[in-house]
């Protein structure tokens, strides 16, 4: 398993002046690439947090992104397509969400970095199959991870989130229990302050409405 160290996450929780290190076994130090308004083609800044109706600003990933630093004002963020790996992507200053998995099945796997300021999502999995959200750190943040409760399309999704440092923030993970939604944490490796819920359940839906919020921090396990 990698694993970022506790110094990185600690670094990131006050500030982006340093990057972070890679996570590697061998201590292996790799260079990261900053991207931003003049780094296209991977992430281009956008002048605002709102993108235009058909937005060029994504990045579309479907392999592997690495050591990675995204700027504030990045529109939609990162949007895996098929099931990717993103290994120390951080998002300095996260608009609606830093990153989407529209993958239909297979596993997309966030492993090191993290992401600050975070109005309302972090991860977005409107897609299938399973996300796993390993050696995390957020701060400031509405939800880490949201199964899409209103997506047009649904699936029975799964989320993995282990080695999470989280600080203010509302709620870790939200899942829809109607479709059968499975959120499995490794709750020993979890360091938390100040996030109000762990795993919130909603009646999801398929029509574009709200979804209803059904649980707090309550384990069917």
């Amino acid at each position: 398993m990698l694993a970022v160290s506790y110094v990185a996450l600690a670094a990131f929780a006050t500030s982006f002046a340093t990057a972070a290190p890679s996570p590697t076994t061998q201590g292996h130090v790799d260079r990261f690439v900053r991207r931003d308004a003049d780094a296209p083609p991977f992430v281009k800044r956008a002048a605002s947090c709102t993108p235009p109706k058909t937005s060029s600003l994504s990045a579309p990933i479907t392999v592997t992104g690495t050591n990675v630093v995204i700027g504030a004002n990045q529109a939609e963020g990162v949007h895996c397509l098929g099931p990717c790996n993103l290994y120390n992507v951080w998002f300095e200053d996260v608009c609606e969400d830093a990153i989407t998995i529209k993958q239909i099945s297979g596993q997309s796997n966030i492993v090191g970095g993290g992401a600050k300021n975070a109005d309302d999502k972090v991860v977005q999995h409107n897609g299938g199959g399973t996300v796993k959200i390993d050696s995390y750190c957020v701060q400031t943040f509405g939800k880490l991870y949201r199964s899409c409760g209103n997506c047009s399309t649904q699936y029975k999704r799964t989320v993995l989130a282990s080695q999470i440092i989280g600080t203010s923030g509302s709620v870790l993970v939200g899942i829809n229990s109607n479709y059968g939604d499975v959120a499995q944490f490794d709750t020993t490796s979890l360091s938390l302050t100040s996030v109000k819920s762990i795993c919130d359940t909603y009646q999801g839906n398929s029509s574009g409405d709200e979804p209803t919020k059904l649980t707090s921090n309550t384990s069917n396990a």
